[in-house]
């Protein structure tokens, strides 16, 4: 996608206040809608953003090269495929427009992502479940997992977030991953490894490293 690179050390969200993170479930900053581009070779879409979500000002490079990576995910077994801090959609829209016939399951603790995921799979007319963390239910099938995790949360909580999801995979589920070597792309693959999981890099651009695990 042209335009510019995003920098490793620019916090998700840029666009809010000193103190708002972009997983903050209510942003307190002042609405300020805009729209960004999702340029890839099989689809293009304009996608509405707003202040106090995860990179509002454009679709960051990590997301972009996640999404060039993916494989067909044939001979998954049957389940959902979830986007895992969804933010304003473009993964979980780009998986519902690829999958037709998987159901699509958007997370995120951040309300005013979910409006705008919602939103966005609607002008894009693709079905994507659009939920928060407390409506997940406890038996959710899930084939395979999609996300650019959101690291700034702090090591503990990703760590427990990670388990949480690979524990809801099959023996023959997987989950992508796409972290920047600066943000502990490196040392989380290691401690997926340690925690017994098959780990593998499948791709690596701009520092941005490409996960793949499975269940050992």
């Amino acid at each position: 996608m042209p335009g510019p690179i995003d920098s490793p050390n620019e916090s998700k969200g840029s666009s809010k206040p000193a103190g708002e993170q972009y997983f903050a479930a209510a942003p307190s900053s002042r609405s300020r809608p805009g729209t960004v581009r999702l340029d890839l070779g099989d689809l293009h879409l304009e996608l509405r953003t707003d202040r106090g979500v995860f990179s509002a000002d454009r679709v960051d490079l990590g997301t972009r090269e996640l999404l060039r990576s993916l494989p067909s995910f044939e001979g998954l077994p049957d389940g959902d495929i979830v986007d895992v801090g969804c933010g304003y959609g473009p993964i979980a829209i780009a998986l519902a427009t690829r999958f037709p016939h998987r159901r699509i399951v958007a997370v995120d603790i951040n309300q005013r992502a979910r409006e705008l995921c919602v939103e966005n799979a609607r002008v894009a007319g693709v079905s994507v479940t659009v939920v928060s963390p407390e409506q997940l239910p406890s038996d959710l099938r899930v084939a395979a997992v999609v996300t650019n995790p959101p690291i700034r949360v702090g090591k503990e909580v990703l760590h427990d977030l990670l388990r949480e999801w690979m524990g809801r995979l099959p023996p023959e589920g997987e989950a992508w991953l796409v972290i920047h070597k600066h943000l502990g792309g490196d040392s989380v693959a290691d401690w997926l490894t340690a925690e017994g999981y098959g780990v593998s890099k499948e791709r690596s651009r701009k520092g941005y490293r490409m996960l793949r695990v499975r269940s050992a």
